[in-house]
This record gives C-alpha cells, structure tokens and sequence, in this order.
C-alpha cells in the first residue's frame, strides 16, 4: 500500500497527473478523456505555480474543463504540493458557479483518497462559500460584482460575464471596470499574487476585450474548437498550438465533428465565432447592418438578370483537413433593387464542389449566368477551365479577384444601406446576415459570394448597368460617412 501511494504521488507532481489521478472523486461514473488542451492549460497553471508568470488569461470553448482545471484542481493541487497556505479568491458572474466549485474542491480535499495522499491539508472550516485549512490556506468565492474585502494569493475569476450581461453595454462596462479598479487590490502580493481569468469570449469589449486592447501583460491561451492558422496560439512559456491543419478540431473525442457543426448551426455564427473560435465581434459589424435587410416571399418578374456567384475558397483544401466554406450566392435584378434569392454554403472538396455547382446551374436554369473565381497561376486556370467545361451550354465565366475584400464588398455595402437589397425568405437567411453583419471579423466567404454576385450585376453583360462615376460616387460617400 505505501508503494502504491509513493507512485500515485509521483504521478501527481505534474498537475495534468494529479487531474488523472484524482478525476474519479468529482466523476465516479463518467470517465476520464484526455486531451493535449488539458495539458495545455496544466502547463500554464504550473508555471504560475513555480514563479514564471504571474498573470494568464484563458480562452477556451465551453466544455473543455476549464472551471475544473482552473477552479478546482489547481487549488487543491498546490495546496498538496507544499503550498498550503495559499490563499484563492474565486469569483464568476453567478454566485450559484462559484459555491459550487467551491463544494467540488472541497468535497476533493476531504475525500479518503486526497487525505490518505497529503494527510497535512486537513480543513479547519467549511461553508458553501469558503474553506479553509490548518495552514491557514483558505479559498473564498462570491460574484463578481461582490468580491470580498478578502486578499488572497490567487484571483481566479471564471466567466466575468453572462450571455446577457456581455450583450448590455452598461453591465459589461461595469464588470470591466470593476475588474481594471479593483482587481489588483485583491492581491497579497503584487509581485509574486498571481491573476487567472478563463472565460469563453462573448464581446469585443468583455473582459478578455479589455486586457488585450489595453495590453495588460498578461499571458494569453487562445484556443479555439477549430484551428486557424493566422491565429495561432504561442505563449512566452514555450507553448505552440500543436494542431496545424486548418478546422483541426480541439478535442475531437468529446466534440466530434457533428457536434461541432451542430453547435454552429444551433447557436448561429455570431455566437459560435466567439465562444467556440474565440473571436467575437459585434452584432452589427461596420459595414453592414440587420436593419438594412429585408425578406421578401419572391422576386418580382421584372427581376431578369439572374447569376450565381461562387467563392471557393481557393478550392484546394489539404489532404486530412476540414474544407473550408465553398459559397454560391444566386442574385438577381430589376434594374433598380437587387434580390439574394438563394445561398448554397457546404463544405466539400474536389468532385462533390463541381458537382454541387453542376447541380445548381441545372436548378437555377440557363438563364442565370454562373461566374467562377480563377485563382492565380496555372493550377487556377486549369481548374476554372475544367468546371467551365462541365458546365457547357451555360453562361459561365471566370473572373481574377483584385483588391482587398472590404473593398470589393463596399458597393454592395452601399446598396443595402440605400434599401435596395432584399433577401428571398429561406432557411439560409439568418447565417447569411451574421456573417455580413459580422464582416470583417470571422468568415466571409458568403460576403465574397454576394459582393461578387452584385458587382456583377452592376458592371456586368446585361441590362442591368451602372455608371461607374456614379458608384465611385457612392463609394466615396460610404467612407466619408464610415469616417464620421
């Protein structure tokens, strides 16, 4: 029995160990998976617990174990590891949160098994809202917005802001504020007191918002459901996201890729960008607004100028990655009002793509021209070439895209505000206008589509033309009004 006890406190050295070893107090029934995000976060909780870092911000998807990993292992861990008189003060937006790690962790410290390991932690007081030790190691939870007179040693504060509070710019403000005057005097030690936040992104202005933009210095693990590569996470205590192939999810087994796209279409793309990707981004982003859309049952006869716009998104996914977004936009007009009549969005690769757009242009019919990026390069010109052919008997052509994307979707900006684009109901309506509402944060395929689709028709073969000196004209407004 001794031997066996050594071994189980030598594998819980490491924190992500002690997780392992320790899981079956807090879960008899449901069992442990592992995953390297665990590992991540563990890592980063040790070098605050050795000195290295004293201040860390976390931003992982909900589901990923982070009130346990932060809120309820880590304390009980440093206190078996020597440190039992560290002082936590551990707070949330709701109270309900906070007393019940505090029950989990206390239910952990006083189980047979943690004693049987560190009989030195013994607890002196229990409560719903405190514990504390015979070393004098306490941990004291509340709201947010009723932190204690208490310091402590560790200020752990998980999930600051409800869904609706992060939505109310007054109580979001109020918590940031709170946070930015009275946080750091919640400290023992300003030096070696160390600050954890760990919350799921819910504004560009939460809490997470705040320290970065006001570069507050603290270490920062971003890790998001699915892998971007121009976001990559590396952290200063040698840390690099692990994943590198675009959409690789973070942890598969418990977030398959069903779930995970399920969320998405559940949640909508506005909430899922920032609490599973981690990148809010406000509701009504500057280019575009919800107002300016209106649904419409049909498109009027007179609406004759028919194309489907497809974005591609390169079209060349790596082997073993999730595709990204293909996107056809189908846009029609009547010389003075333009009509979205359908949005096709998938993600596929190769052969399904072209025959999806072979599919669509059998249903749109061959009045409704089809216009195809080329990419650059001979690899994009084979390719518009090869999907031009298969689509013979239609009006298909391919077209270079130039330009940054903000400005080839402003024209398009411009008619929305003006009232002259309107959306054909469908099921495809409401991620349609998250993602342009939400442009340029997050995806823009649908943006790309449909600023294609409309520039095309406006400059475009057809009845349907516009003065350039005119749209110039309007271009020009729309920024000096974006400037304002």
């Amino acid at each position: 029995m001794f031997r066996e006890a050594e071994a189980i406190r030598k594998r819980c050295k490491t924190l992500s160990g002690f997780v392992r070893e320790a899981w079956h107090i807090l879960e008899p029934v449901a069992p442990y998976i592992h995953s390297w995000h665990i590992d991540a976060i563990c890592q980063h909780l040790e070098a605050i617990t050795f000195g290295r870092i004293n201040r860390l911000l976390i931003n992982v998807p909900p589901g990923s174990m982070k009130s346990l990993l932060v809120s309820v292992f880590w304390p009980a861990w440093e206190w078996a590891q020597g440190y039992g008189s560290y002082r936590y003060i551990t707070t949330s937006f709701a109270e309900d949160a906070t007393t019940r790690d505090t029950r989990k962790m206390r239910n952990l410290v006083t189980s047979e098994w943690y004693q049987s390991l560190f009989p030195h932690i013994k607890l002196v007081r229990t409560g719903e809202t405190g514990i504390e030790n015979s070393a004098t190691g306490f941990r004291e939870s509340s709201a947010f917005g009723s932190l204690t007179s208490k310091r402590g040693d560790r200020l752990i504060i998980d999930d600051p802001h409800s869904i609706k509070t992060a939505e109310s710019e007054q109580q979001r403000n109020a918590t940031t504020l709170l946070f930015r005057e009275g946080a750091l005097n919640r400290l023992n030690d300003q030096q070696r007191s160390a600050i954890v936040v760990v919350m799921q992104r819910l504004h560009e202005f939460d809490m997470s918002g705040i320290i970065l933009l006001y570069d507050m210095a603290f270490v920062h693990l971003c890790l998001p459901m699915e892998f971007e590569r121009e976001r990559r996470c590396s952290t200063a205590i040698g840390f690099t996201d692990p994943r590198t192939r675009e959409g690789e999810l973070l942890d598969p087994v418990r977030f398959p890729i069903e779930v995970v796209r399920g969320l998405q279409r559940d949640q909508g793309s506005h909430a899922y960008a920032g609490q599973y990707q981690q990148r809010p981004s406000a509701r009504e982003g500057g280019m575009f607004k919800q107002a300016w859309f209106q649904i419409v049952d049909a498109v009027p006869a007179e609406a004759r100028f028919k194309v489907r716009r497809w974005d591609l998104a390169g079209c060349l996914d790596e082997p073993g990655s999730e595709p990204d977004w293909k996107v056809g936009c189908k846009m029609s007009t009547d010389h003075e009002r333009f009509y979205v009549e359908h949005v096709e969005r998938m993600r596929e690769k190769g052969a399904k793509v072209r025959k999806a757009i072979k599919n669509m242009a059998s249903q749109d019919g061959r009045h409704c021209h089809i216009v195809i990026p080329q990419d650059p390069g001979q690899a994009g010109k084979e390719q518009a070439a090869s999907i031009i052919a298969e689509n013979a008997g239609y009006v298909i052509r391919a077209e270079r895209e130039t330009g940054a994307k903000d400005t080839r979707a402003e024209p398009f900006s411009v008619q929305c505000e003006a009232g002259n684009v309107y959306l054909v109901k469908g099921p495809w309506n409401q991620a349609f206008i998250d993602e342009l509402c939400a442009f340029p944060a997050g995806h823009d395929d649908q943006v790309d589509a449909a600023s294609g689709a409309f520039n095309y028709l406006a400059a475009g073969p057809g009845p349907m033309k516009i003065n350039p000196e005119v749209l110039k004209a309007a271009q020009n407004q729309a920024r000096i009004g974006r400037r304002r």
